[in-house]
């Protein structure tokens, strides 16, 4: 493996605003410890109080969806690894940015829903939220895009972006963008 040059990976990361980054198997003792380190990052940078919870909100759904994802398909440590990343834009705002391996059907149905999820408006955005709260849920039945997918569209200031991208053994890279 070459060297990897630690200033440039740092002058990268300072020029895009991210501050933070994670690559690797997801366990719910990281998911906590980055979490952590999150918020100590968001209020050592003075982070509105209603803006940072939203950021945490969004991250903890994200790697917890990813988590589980992994676990109930049995993926071994190197497939259910996540990349992470949390940073800010040029207009101040918190990009929370987080993807995984997906079975390829899996993610197409998902950035469908995400898709239809994005056409909506707040009020209707809302009305969907208590419509799926109201929900009888089945427990071991994955709900796949409900009701932390609506509630993470809610925090946000522009519709989630989902893409796919092609990867070996017909999974695909499923990655989702969240704009607070």
């Amino acid at each position: 493996m070459d060297a990897i040059d630690l200033f440039e990976l740092r002058e990268y990361f300072n020029q895009r605003q991210m501050m933070l980054c994670f690559n690797g198997p997801i366990s719910r003792s990281l998911i906590e410890e980055v979490g952590n380190a999150l918020k100590n990052y968001l209020q050592a940078e003075n982070a509105h109080p209603s803006a940072a919870m939203d950021v945490f909100a969004v991250y903890i759904e994200m790697t917890q969806n990813i988590r589980h994802y992994a676990q109930s398909h049995g993926y071994s440590d190197v497939d259910a690894s996540a990349t992470v990343v949390v940073a800010r834009d040029c207009e101040g705002r918190y990009l929370v940015q987080a993807g995984n391996l997906v079975e390829t059907a899996d993610g197409e149905a998902l950035v469908a829903r995400l898709q239809q999820i994005g056409a909506m408006d707040k009020a209707q955005l809302k009305a969907a939220y208590k419509e799926q709260l109201r929900k009888p849920r089945t427990e071991n039945v994955p709900s796949g895009a409900g009701l932390g997918m609506l509630d993470m569209a809610r925090k946000t200031a522009q519709p989630l972006q989902a893409s796919l991208s092609a990867a070996a053994d017909g999974r695909s890279f499923f990655s989702l963008r969240a704009l607070i």
